[in-house]
């Protein structure tokens, strides 16, 4: 089953800091770990298998039951047997929810620095306007009127303005738990598999949220200013014994179907960059 949570596990700073951050909202946890682990290798996973990746970061059977109940009743998940097994694999509606964010989980890190801007007014409910600074080769909010050039200068305290309470306490978690990654061990395939769920767990939280600000233009202090990048270093050292956890047949649960092409994609240009 893997190395349970303790002083000498290699993830055990991530699951410390998972359970003290108030009540886990274990549903959209379950969420994470289909987005990231289970959609590329057939959509579908065992109730076995899932206990052992929840029970690896502390989470007890029935509280998972409960979870799984949750997602069926508000059609994020639906189930079917397999001989013994029970099986679970997002709906068509919980994909049609969770499909369009992978796109922004798993986008690249920016190759170069920032060039051109875009400046957009962008209308708000209420009849107020937000103004909002992109970088020109980047998606394009909805916007009243954009203007596109070089960016001459920005005070600190505009820059202060873009980063909330909130989102620097995001930032600042996410970098404990790369510093603990970056720190521990290789854990072993189960562990990976879990450290790497958890990881993307924060990040997706990160990244539905919150602005994604290039490091030009963030305040100084801002935590992890090359925060997808790091992410992305993270999850490439992770990626190859948590799915080595997918393809194995231990504890006498089957192997998963073998992964799609996309997986290999993850965090990378479509030009293998």
């Amino acid at each position: 089953m893997g190395q349970p949570a303790g002083m000498s596990d290699p993830i055990a700073p991530l699951v410390t800091a998972l359970h003290g951050e108030g009540r886990l909202r274990l549903w959209s946890l379950v969420i994470t770990a289909f987005g990231d682990l289970v959609q590329h290798r057939g959509g579908e996973i065992s109730t076995a298998r899932l206990k052992l990746l929840m029970g690896r970061i502390g989470v007890e059977q029935g509280t998972l039951r409960t979870a799984l109940s949750r997602l069926g009743q508000d059609g994020w998940v639906s189930s079917t047997r397999q001989g013994r097994l029970s099986l679970y694999r997002l709906t068509p509606e919980g994909l049609e929810k969770f499909g369009p964010a992978t796109t922004r989980i798993y986008a690249p890190p920016r190759a170069g620095a920032v060039d051109l801007w875009r400046l957009s007014v962008v209308p708000q409910l209420g009849g107020a306007a937000q103004i909002a600074l992109t970088p020109a080769d980047g998606p394009a909010p909805e916007a009243a009127l954009s203007v596109v050039g070089a960016l001459e200068s920005l005070t600190p305290e505009w820059r202060a303005g873009l980063i909330s309470e909130a989102h620097h306490a995001a930032l600042l978690a996410l970098e404990r738990d790369l510093d603990s990654l970056a720190r521990a061990p290789e854990p072993d395939p189960l562990g990976a598999a879990a450290a790497r769920m958890l990881l993307i767990h924060r990040w997706r939280r990160i990244v539905l949220r919150y602005p994604e600000y290039p490091p030009e233009i963030l305040p100084q202090g801002t935590p992890l200013p090359d925060a997808r990048a790091r992410v992305a270093q993270a999850y490439a050292r992770l990626a190859a014994p948590a799915e080595a956890w997918l393809d194995s047949s231990a504890d006498g649960l089957p192997a998963m179907p073998g992964p799609s092409g996309d997986v290999a994609q993850r965090f990378r240009s479509t030009d293998g960059a």
